[in-house]
């Protein structure tokens, strides 16, 4: 039975029952800065665009991304369209409250979302995650913001790479998520979430950087 880097048991293979850590994932890492809230705009952005992009060539694999309304374009996620992918990243800020609060969300699958409404649901459940932590004040676990903040990070470029969007991205945000996934992310423990990492120049862009960690082909 797989185990998630905070030592649960899980079924599920890519996302923990108990936690809804990547399966695979980096370790926790401690007394680290939040920047949870730097990656919520960027994506917010990237979600926005998809729709009006999603027509276009996907660059990570040279093939027709579909048309805006199907969302059936490839992404750097294994398995995933561009409409699962939306669908993942509009449904996480909420899945990360409901796990601040003790809860236990389904990382299985994901609520299915039109790419048209994709913006506004994003944004009204970031909105809920940046209050969740402003709320928390000095008690807030420093390395679970940094593990929502790689999560957010990658799959936001997982969306612009697949939707073709030039989009400038907080490098802060980048340093931030890779710092949490290199840190324990190996070749034993990655799981099927996250292919082996891609060797990419040291001074090459921080997002390269980053996706190449989390097994992407930049």
């Amino acid at each position: 039975m797989p185990t998630c880097a905070r030592g649960h048991q899980s079924q599920s293979v890519d996302y923990c029952d108990e936690c809804g850590t990547p399966i695979g994932g980096a370790p926790v890492v401690s007394g680290s800065v939040p920047v949870a809230s730097g990656s919520i705009p960027a994506a917010s952005g990237a979600v926005a665009a998809a729709p009006s992009h999603a027509a276009g060539s996907g660059p990570s694999t040279g093939t027709s991304a579909g048309t805006p309304d199907s969302g059936s374009g490839p992404t750097p996620c294994p398995d995933w369209d561009v409409r699962r992918l939306v669908a993942h990243l509009v449904a996480a800020p909420a899945r990360f409250v409901e796990m601040g609060s003790g809860g236990k969300p389904d990382w299985s699958t994901d609520p299915p979302v039109g790419l048209g409404e994709a913006a506004s649901s994003f944004r009204a459940n970031a909105d809920e995650l940046l209050a969740t932590w402003t709320s928390k004040g000095e008690d807030a676990d420093t390395s679970m913001a940094d593990w929502q903040t790689a999560e957010v990070a990658v799959h936001t470029w997982d969306l612009v790479r697949a939707t073709g969007q030039n989009r400038d991205l907080d490098p802060e945000v980048a340093e931030r998520g890779m710092a949490f996934m290199s840190t324990g992310l190996t070749d034993e423990n990655r799981g099927p979430a996250f292919g082996p990492e891609v060797q990419v120049p040291g001074d090459a862009p921080v997002y390269v950087r980053l996706a190449a960690v989390a097994g992407r082909a930049p």
